[in-house]
């Protein structure tokens, strides 16, 4: 079943094309990477998916509902959320009341917010910050009450924008094994542009590769590093698939 659907969305700044005709599917269920070089327009498209801009033309449909240039409350609400690269906790808050106020957005009950709160944190491994103001958090609990945030809206699909990005090795596999029990227990859809390529080879049903706002593969993870386009243009040489 297809949940989302992006067809041939563009959007240029200034005479210059952001995002070039671009489409994409997604079965629910399913992880679709993205993936291309800086300014490549991969966060561009993240941002027409989640009503933060407009596109010049195209569509986005969710679960077969247009939702082309509707605002970003409107897209959270029907059952998309984002996470963004640079982290926007409240940071005079507490990570617990971070949480709740998102899970408000989807109940009226501060208890039943509190509650689903507290189910987030604990899931995604926050428990021992969840009462320390988030302004004071390390970057890898930081990235952690984003994607706690996110999840708290309770969404059928989640938008990660780089959220690999500034944690070391160690820290980056333990969200790549939550993200897959995610996917493979709760059954969440999710789409992500990432660099780290051992998460994109290890998490990505499929990935599609950007290159000046425009598709240049799309296909398995497999089809697209060994597709002689998306070695010249991105990745230089075929790449050694590490633990993230």
């Amino acid at each position: 079943m297809t949940l989302l659907r992006v067809e041939n969305v563009a959007k240029a700044f200034h005479g210059v094309h952001a995002v070039d005709g671009v489409s994409l599917t997604v079965g629910q269920g399913r992880i679709q990477g993205i993936i291309g070089p800086n300014g490549a327009g991969k966060t561009t498209l993240f941002n027409l998916v989640a009503g933060v801009l407009k596109p010049d033309s195209g569509r986005v449909l969710f679960d077969d509902m247009d939702l082309t240039g509707a605002p970003p409350h409107k897209i959270a609400r029907a059952g998309i959320a984002r996470t963004f690269q640079l982290t926007r906790p409240f940071a005079s808050m507490s990570v617990r009341d971070n949480v709740i106020t998102a899970a408000l957005g989807h109940t009226r009950s501060r208890k039943q917010a509190q509650q689903a709160a507290d189910a987030v944190i604990e899931r995604v491994g926050l428990q021992r910050w969840r009462d320390n103001v988030s302004g004071d958090l390390p970057t890898a609990a930081l990235k952690r009450v984003e994607l706690a945030r996110a999840l708290a809206i309770r969404p059928r699909v989640l938008l990660l924008d780089e959220v690999l990005a500034g944690l070391v090795p160690a820290e980056r596999q333990p969200v790549v094994d939550m993200l897959a029990t995610l996917r493979d227990e709760d059954g969440l859809t999710m789409v992500f542009v990432e660099h780290i390529m051992a998460a994109v080879m290890r998490l990505s049903d499929s990935v599609l590769v950007l290159d000046q706002g425009k598709v240049i593969a799309d296909g398995t993870p497999q089809e697209v590093t060994s597709d002689p386009r998306v070695i010249e243009a991105y990745l230089g040489e075929e790449p050694t698939i590490a633990d993230a």
